[in-house]
């Protein structure tokens, strides 16, 4: 997610089937989502299904999957899906605006809990930084999706999910501020949208047996970095408006 959580830097253009995916409807689905599901070891039908759906979409495009596929994946029919979902474009939505507020609360809570526990800004931060290796770890399909695909929502939800995405990079700014109080705001921000681009790059990470580290030893190796990048913006200082330097 750089430029925004996901790493997408896509322009809002117009997007096909505005009504299959809104977020109107998506709320009305969360309703269904409240009730009790049929849980499995891999959490509810619904939840499986958007797993599999997000893995075939980063693999095989949007238009490369099929909802016989995604039901195929999950052990259903093709249509037992619209029990589910309207359709392929409520399952984009629901994962790219899902994340978003994922990502967005999770933040929250995770400063909120350092500010209530006295921990220090800079213990914030390195939750923070916690928080989103795991996302990029673990979700590396929905940083694919997300960067391929996101115009294809519905106008109302792309800005939903832009909306979220600036409320957590803002949430990141004025953390990134306490830590290093010499930064101006605006060196901040770049220096937060250059970490996403850093932690989001995930999806590039060889998938060769043992040529990279094991999960822990990467996500220790993604901190660090994240951390040196911080700090190395911290030393520079923000050049007056107009000076190109």
């Amino acid at each position: 997610m750089h430029g925004s959580p996901s790493g997408s830097t896509a322009a809002d253009t117009s997007a096909a089937d505005p009504g299959a995916g809104s977020v109107d409807a998506l709320h009305v689905r969360e309703a269904d989502t409240a009730r009790p599901g049929r849980r499995t070891g891999g959490g509810t039908r619904r939840e499986q299904i958007l797993r599999e759906a997000s893995r075939l979409f980063a693999d095989h495009g949007f238009h490369g999957v099929g909802v016989d596929e995604i039901g195929a994946a999950v052990g259903i029919s093709g249509p037992a899906l619209y029990r589910h979902f309207a359709g392929k474009d409520a399952m984009l939505t629901e994962l790219l605006v899902g994340i978003s507020v994922r990502l967005r609360d999770g933040g929250e809570r995770r400063v909120e809990e350092a500010a209530a526990t006295g921990r220090s800004p800079a213990e914030a931060l390195d939750a923070l930084i916690a928080g989103h290796i795991d996302f990029a770890l673990d979700d590396r399909a929905l940083i694919t999706l997300h960067d391929r695909e996101l115009d294809r929502l519905p106008e109302r939800d792309r800005k939903e999910v832009r909306r979220l995405q600036r409320q957590y990079v803002e949430l990141w700014v004025e953390v990134v501020g306490r830590v290093h109080p010499e930064l101006t705001e605006r060196y901040a921000r770049g220096a937060v949208h250059a970490v996403f681009g850093l932690l989001n790059s995930t999806p590039h990470l060889s998938a060769r047996p043992g040529a990279l580290p094991d999960r822990a030893g990467t996500a220790a190796l993604l901190h660090r970095m994240a951390r040196a990048a911080l700090t190395s913006a911290a030393e520079e200082r923000d050049a007056p408006d107009g000076d190109g330097s």
